[in-house]
């Protein structure tokens, strides 16, 4: 299939992209300086030009840090029901967006896609909902196939080094002190390479609507930072409890991963250790000599 695919330079999108690629898809990947979403004729002219038959997009503003109430959230809502809009208009035939476990209500239950309130905590949330609402209108007036993938928790190769896990890393990869909240929050982690290919399964699916994609796994912040020191070698240098943890900070967050394993047929194939394994490698290579 020919597929347009927004955000493909992104940690995630790099991922998708491959992913597809090896599935024998045609990408169209357009870079940010050759298409600006945001403009006002953006979404139309990488529409006409990409000519898809398949939108993927994940393309959004997401600064370590900075993403959860920007302003600028609102503005890809807008800009994603446009896309949505001009791809339906040019005759496009299924699309996939990226969600997030940031639309739902974080009570410690687990996050199923039926029965769990939509009630989003930052702007980021309630953006991305809001880009859901307006893109299921637009579904529903024009017959287009749309899943709308929610994202959990990722890493992997690529990864914002700010994050827990390459922060961790580096930081033991270094030989110094990595120090973290307490670590008792408990998240839903996938390999980034895992994530891409349930995108890429999820696209090839017939599956309509709210997808989480998600491994349905609890590991605790701390069992993964001393995992991940395992990994670089020195577990004895992570300092649990060395940080206060963020006022409002969820203590549980996973997924139902039932619809993703019984409706379209994907399951993980690479398990936290193999994956850590494979970003280690991947950051002792960024940091070579050879690599500078």
């Amino acid at each position: 299939m020919r597929v347009l695919l927004t955000g493909g330079s992104g940690f995630i999108g790099r991922h998708v992209a491959t992913a597809l690629r090896d599935r024998g898809h045609e990408i169209i990947a357009p870079r940010s300086a050759e298409v600006d979403l945001l403009a006002a004729d953006g979404p139309r002219a990488v529409v006409a030009t990409a000519r898809p038959q398949v939108l993927v997009h994940l393309a959004w503003y997401a600064e370590h840090g900075r993403f959860w109430e920007a302003a600028v959230n609102d503005d890809w809502a807008r800009a994603t029901i446009a896309l949505i809009d001009a791809f339906a208009a040019a005759g496009g035939r299924r699309a996939v967006l990226a969600g997030s476990c940031a639309e739902y209500l974080w009570d410690g239950a687990r996050c199923d896609e039926r029965t769990t309130p939509i009630v989003p905590a930052s702007r980021y949330g309630r953006a991305k909902d809001a880009a859901r609402r307006g893109t299921e209108q637009i579904v529903h007036e024009r017959g287009l196939s749309l899943a709308w993938g929610r994202i959990f928790f990722t890493f992997g190769p690529g990864e914002p080094s700010a994050r827990l896990v390459p922060s961790v890393a580096s930081s033991v990869l270094r030989g110094r002190v990595a120090q973290m909240t307490h670590g008792e929050q408990v998240r839903d982690w996938l390999y980034v390479e895992d994530l891409a290919d349930a995108f890429a399964a999820l696209i090839e699916s017939n599956v309509d609507g709210p997808v989480n994609l998600a491994a349905g796994t609890e590991v605790s912040l701390r069992t993964l930072a001393l995992a991940v020191a395992r990994a670089a070698g020195n577990e004895a240098l992570v300092r649990p409890g060395a940080l206060p943890v963020r006022p409002g900070e969820p203590e549980r967050i996973v997924a139902s991963s039932q619809r993703l394993r019984e409706e379209v047929g994907w399951e993980p194939r690479i398990g936290l250790d193999e994956g850590l394994v494979r970003m280690l490698a991947a950051l002792r290579t960024s940091d070579s000599p050879s690599s500078s």
